[in-house]
C-alpha cells in the first residue's frame, strides 16, 4: 500500500493527510537510529501500521472527547488517530513509559501541528489523568485481560474500549471472560482475515 493508496482507502481530507505524510517523515528518520517498529514491516508500513491503526476511526463514537491510548509506542493507533480526530477537537493522551518513544511522539506531533494531544510518559498503572476517557485504544501491547486490567484502572462509566487484536482474539477473549463482564462487538479487521477490531463497553471485574 501507498501513501496514495492510504488515502484512496480513507478518503480522509488532505490536512489530515499531509500530518500522516509528515509523521511517516519523522518515523523513518527516527527509524535509521532506533527500532520503533520492526525493520522487516516498514517497507508495508503504510498498510501494517497506518492504514490498520485508521481503521478504528470510522468505529468510534461521535460523541467522544477525549481518548486515550495505551502503550503508544511509535504512535499506533494514537497518533494516527490524533491526526484523524483533530478537526472534530478530540483530545487524545498518549501514554509510554518509554523516554526514547516520547521523545518521538512528541517531536512527530509537533511536526503535523498537532494541538489535541498530549503525551504521558508514566506507566499505566500510576498514570494520573484526571479525567474518565470516553475512548481507551490499544494495539499490540498485551493480552486481552491484561489490558483489560490496564484500562480499569482509569475508565469511567461510559467508556469504550477499541483494540486491536491479532489471530487469537477467540482465545483471548475466552481468557479474559474469566475475569471480566463486558459486551463485546467484534468487527473484522481491514488489513488481515485472521485479526479482529474489539469493541468492549460495561467492563467490570468478575467477583470471585
Amino acid at each position: 500500500m501507498t501513501p496514495e493508496d492510504f488515502l484512496s482507502h480513507t478518503n480522509v481530507p488532505r490536512e489530515t493527510f499531509d500530518r500522516l505524510l509528515e509523521m511517516d517523515r519523522v518515523l523513518i528518520d527516527w527509524s535509521e537510529r532506533h527500532n520503533l517498529i520492526a525493520r522487516s514491516t516498514i517497507k508495508d508500513r503504510w498498510e501494517r501500521h497506518f492504514f490498520d491503526s485508521a481503521q478504528l476511526a470510522p468505529l468510534l463514537p461521535g460523541n467522544a472527547k477525549n481518548l486515550v491510548d495505551l502503550g503508544s509506542g511509535a504512535g499506533f493507533p494514537g497518533l494516527v488517530l490524533a491526526a484523524m480526530l483533530a478537526p472534530k477537537g478530540v483530545q487524545v493522551t498518549l501514554i509510554e513509559s518509554t523516554q526514547k518513544k516520547c521523545a518521538f511522539l512528541r517531536e512527530a506531533a509537533a511536526k503535523m501541528g498537532l494541538e489535541n494531544l498530549q503525551v504521558a510518559p508514566e506507566r499505566i498503572e500510576s498514570v494520573g489523568l484526571g479525567f474518565k476517557p470516553d475512548i481507551i485504544t490499544a494495539r499490540a501491547l498485551a493480552r486481552l485481560d491484561k489490558l483489560l486490567a490496564y484500562g480499569a484502572g482509569i475508565q469511567g462509566k461510559n467508556t469504550r474500549y477499541f483494540l486491536l487484536k491479532g489471530q487469537d482474539v477467540e482465545g483471548e477473549l475466552t481468557e479474559a471472560a474469566k475475569s471480566w463482564h463486558m459486551e463485546v462487538i467484534k468487527h473484522p479487521s481491514r488489513t488481515d482475515p485472521r485479526a479482529a477490531i474489539l469493541e468492549i463497553g460495561n467492563l467490570a471485574r468478575v467477583r470471585k
